[in-house]
């Protein structure tokens, strides 16, 4: 037993440990932006803070949508059908390209919900240009992560790595140009950081298409061979998958930034502190997101090959290795929320309220951790939709409801604190929601491998019979 759980953390990490890194550097993306602002002005950084709850949500719902082609591609892997992968990755790039461009207006459209945040005139004219800047890297993003899935599903990650890393590069020296104003460029503050991040996505974009075209590994299932029109029927068939992730994240990250913007009511002080804890926390939940896009192609290609009792044992494989570190994570963000709060920004009265929100992201490593390796292991089952019920109920029953009577102790609730507990209540409403979901998935994913299991052996003894 204990050789095949190393062989499979072996496969698990061969594929994880490049995504990771990619990951890492698409999220420093945020970071820098969040880090770099925050170094010019309280009021950028607020700007930067409410731009990024908007675009992050629409950013990780797109995210969601696309994951659907790793889960079919590395179905069609397992089975070793590479012939049919080209035409699904020709569907999938005009499914990118219009999740894109509605993902593009509706970004424009929700900056609607600054005017309802009692915001400071400057403050909200700077956020909603932010918003509306950035939207230009939309619909690149969403064929770049067409493109990553791809890759990723043919267990070639390391383009995913490098070219993170490029974007992270560009984006941060076209930060320091523009938000600062350098090399007798405007200082654009915030709308500079946009400016960055917009073009970084679609070099992002012109570096995979050129990556696929000249490395050798992708000479048999090529997509680029010939124009296809699409074919509504096999696009919505894809929809179907993506459509549930892209829901799920959209109800766990649009809490999060609900959070940021419910916040937003407590002054400058607050939006910057919940900003930065948010940014960091989402650094570290890199490595069992990583992990957990591993397990959906490992899970994909067992099941494509046949082996569901193999299945099984990939998908609590990934989910035992993401709980150790979320562990040893939990521990080092305990013992160093001051310091990282202190690398953020240079505020004493951020750093002590971001530093108590560290602390709360702290608690909820471990169901975080499990969430989303179990949420990925059913997706290498093709299974979305109860997933996505869970995570409305587990954030929308629970986590914002909770952290609005804690965080806002509004009277006319039956019960609730005498004084708000303003962000802290927030996130203590979000740890009690990422619990819930981490408990609901394991008991779906423990009875969906069972009954698949179980549905395989008895076709088994009918063939025998």
């Amino acid at each position: 037993m204990k050789t095949k759980i190393r062989s499979e953390l072996a496969k698990l990490w061969q594929i994880a440990w490049p995504v990771l890194i990619g990951q890492l550097a698409t999220v420093g993306m945020s970071v820098a932006d969040v880090a770099m602002t925050g170094h010019l002005s309280a009021d950028d950084l607020a700007a930067v803070a409410l731009g990024a709850s908007l675009w992050s949500i629409i950013l990780v719902t797109v995210m969601g949508v696309m994951i659907a082609i790793n889960a079919v591609v590395a179905h069609e892997v397992g089975a070793g059908a590479f012939d049919k992968i080209p035409h699904i990755m020709r569907q999938s790039m005009w499914m990118a390209f219009g999740v894109g461009l509605i993902a593009c207006a509706l970004l424009n459209f929700s900056t609607i919900v600054f005017n309802y945040l009692q915001l400071e005139s400057h403050v909200q004219q700077k956020a909603t240009e932010f918003v509306r800047i950035i939207s230009i890297g939309m619909p690149a993003f969403a064929m770049y992560r067409a493109l990553y899935s791809y890759t990723t599903s043919l267990n070639e990650t390391k383009p995913v790595m490098v070219i993170a890393i490029l974007g992270l590069a560009f984006n941060v020296i076209v930060n320091y140009l523009f938000i600062y104003g350098k090399f007798g460029l405007p200082q654009l503050g915030s709308t500079g950081c946009a400016l960055a991040t917009g073009f970084a996505m679609w070099l992002m974009l012109g570096a995979m298409l050129w990556w696929i075209h000249r490395a050798p590994v992708y000479r048999q299932t090529f997509p680029f061979t010939h124009r296809e029109a699409p074919k509504w029927s096999e696009i919505r068939a894809m929809l179907k998958i993506g459509l549930p992730i892209g829901v799920t994240y959209f109800a766990e990250v649009s809490a999060f930034c609900a959070v940021g913007l419910l916040v937003a009511r407590f002054g400058v002080v607050a939006i910057s502190a919940n900003q930065i804890a948010l940014n960091f926390s989402s650094l570290i939940f890199m490595v069992p997101m990583s992990l957990g896009i591993a397990l959906t192609t490992r899970v994909s290609q067992t099941l494509g090959e046949g082996d569901v009792v193999r299945a099984r044992f990939v998908s609590w494989t990934g989910v035992g290795i993401s709980l150790v570190f979320a562990v040893i994570s939990a521990s080092a963000m305990t013992l160093l929320r001051y310091q990282v709060a202190a690398a953020y920004t240079s505020d004493p009265a951020v750093q002590q309220v971001a530093a108590d929100l560290l602390l709360l992201a702290a608690i909820f490593q471990l169901s975080d951790a499990a969430q989303v390796t179990f949420s990925c292991a059913l997706r290498g089952y093709k299974v979305t939709r109860v997933p996505m019920f869970i995570h409305i109920m587990a954030f929308y029953g629970f986590a914002l409801p909770i952290g609005c009577a804690l965080g806002l102790a509004p009277e006319w609730m039956p019960w609730h604190p005498s004084q708000p507990m303003e962000a802290n209540g927030f996130w203590i409403g979000l740890v009690l929601g990422l619990t819930v979901a981490a408990v609901l998935l394991g008991i779906f994913l423990h009875r969906l491998s069972s009954t698949r299991i179980a549905y395989h052996l008895s076709q088994e003894r009918k063939s025998i019979s």
